[in-house]
């Protein structure tokens, strides 16, 4: 029975699940803590990746293996393949200033040319954004860079057997594959090459960079003899977890939203709401997000004093629309729209309709009116979908369940819950090693459907004052 491992390395923590390469099944799997911050030592990531594998059972037995990880962070190394400086992760924000002077130097229309050129207007979790700050406050680090990857790129090359002391000839086995680098600002979706103009305006030099793979191909082997999948950013590694295909649109659930589609063309927006990814298998992955989804409902449930699976059954004991009751989610400001400062709000408050029921029902459809904004603007590039696949923690709730399929107009498809990124990995690497992506499917999901609820969402958009975004029917 060939083994195969996929590895999620995410923000908090590192995932190693084992799976029969044939059917999918589930063998073994393991976890470790990464540490807090936004700045944080690689030499981090690969503890938790061995604690997490020896958790697991150990990596040994496998066949092939692949990493999913969290996307844009910067790594640099030095000339002898030793870590520059502690890698600054996605959520990092101190290169919101350079993100804004790469718009402002592209010219009046910096905007359009980025999204044109790169798929992405420069924000600051994109790695070109951080290598400009990089090369701004700390010129000596930056002159010291010989090569830059991402850390999933990084945690390859590692299981690879390359590391600190590798020299040029180690730079030159660092790989990556599209999906991660199309979210650095300085790769093109739609050439596939990378943009060495880009990385003379940040860093100052263009350093040695991943080669990339392409969707099947391996990178290299570990010392054991498993071959090293390609990897993904995490968004195209939970698509691949979810067998997401062309006509699919992802909405996750967690801490905050996610809303991405898997399309057969590049795509570009200057509005800056949709990130113009390319995905894991050869397609493209346009993706928007927003900042307040799970933990609305929690501070909801908190503040009625109910556990989420009552708050649920409170949701839909109420008429769609709530009576009339329309919470905006906007409690850290918000993504999408582009509303750093704002806040969240109540509206239509009368004394009949302000009860707990119509109270968690407005939360539950405050949650996916949000997360139906940010599919707006994608079909605003031109995308186009059939169904929805809902997943994260939220995606377990009947009532959001409906309420996304009412105000999506789709049908719902929920599967089981899992380890979405790190099966997304596994999944890779049972492609690299047989030559054809499985069809694992445990058989476990379930479809919802529901009647449209068009006003709901016209009611909503009133309420948040989204005028810029289609409206509602």
């Amino acid at each position: 029975m060939p083994l195969v491992a996929g590895v999620d390395s995410s923000t908090q923590s590192c995932k190693v699940v084992i799976r029969d390469a044939q059917t999918g099944a589930l063998v073994r799997e393991g976890t470790a803590r990464h540490p807090a911050g936004t700045e944080v030592d690689p030499e981090a990531w690969w503890v938790a990746l061995l604690e997490a594998a020896a958790a697991a059972g150990g990596l040994d037995d496998v066949d092939a293996v692949s990493v999913g990880g969290q996307q844009h962070g910067m790594v640099c190394l030095d000339e002898t393949g030793a870590v520059v400086r502690p890698a600054l992760l996605w959520n990092d924000v101190r290169s919101a200033g350079a993100a804004a002077k790469l718009i402002a130097d592209a010219g009046p229309d910096g905007a359009r040319y980025w999204a044109d050129t790169t798929g992405t207007v420069p924000v600051a979790s994109i790695t070109a954004a951080k290598l400009r700050w990089l090369a701004d406050n700390e010129p000596e680090n930056a002159a010291r860079t010989a090569a830059v990857c991402l850390p999933h790129d990084w945690l390859s090359w590692r299981l690879a057997g390359y590391g600190p002391g590798s020299g040029a000839n180690g730079l030159a086995a660092l790989t990556t594959d599209r999906s991660d680098a199309s979210g650095t600002g300085y790769w093109s979706p739609s050439t596939g090459e990378y943009l060495p103009e880009v990385l003379e305006q940040t860093l100052g030099h263009v350093p040695q960079l991943p080669r990339v793979l392409g969707t099947l191909e391996a990178g290299g082997r570990t010392p054991a003899g498993a071959l090293i999948g390609p990897g993904a950013g995490d968004n195209a590694a939970a698509g691949l977890g979810v067998a997401a295909g062309v006509g699919d649109v992802v909405v996750s659930i967690g801490t905050s939203g996610t809303v991405f589609a898997v399309v057969d063309d590049p795509t570009s927006d200057a509005s800056g709401l949709v990130a113009g990814f390319a995905d894991a298998t050869g397609h493209f992955l346009p993706l928007t997000a927003t900042l307040n989804a799970s933990r609305v409902l929690d501070a909801t449930a908190s503040l009625l004093g109910v556990e989420l699976n009552e708050l649920t059954r409170l949701a839909l004991s109420a008429p769609a629309g709530a009576d009339g009751l329309v919470m905006v989610p906007y409690f850290e400001g918000e993504r999408t729209p582009n509303l750093p400062d704002a806040t969240g709000s109540l509206h239509g408050m009368t004394l009949r309709n302000f009860t707990p029921a119509n109270l968690a029902r407005a939360a539950v459809e405050a949650v996916a009116c949000s997360l139906a904004d940010g599919f707006a603007a994608l079909k605003d590039t031109g995308v186009s979908a059939q169904r929805v696949i809902l997943v994260g923690g939220a995606a377990r709730s009947e009532a959001i369940q409906q309420t996304i399929a009412a105000v999506f107009e789709l049908p719902v498809t929920v599967p089981r819950p899992g380890e979405y990124v790190a099966d997304g990995a596994a999944r890779q690497a049972a492609a690299v090693l047989t030559g054809a992506w499985p069809a694992w499917n445990d058989g476990a999901s379930v479809v919802v459907t529901a009647d449209p609820t068009p006003g709901v969402l016209r009611r909503y958009r009133q309420a948040a004052g989204t005028p810029t975004l289609p409206a509602a029917r």
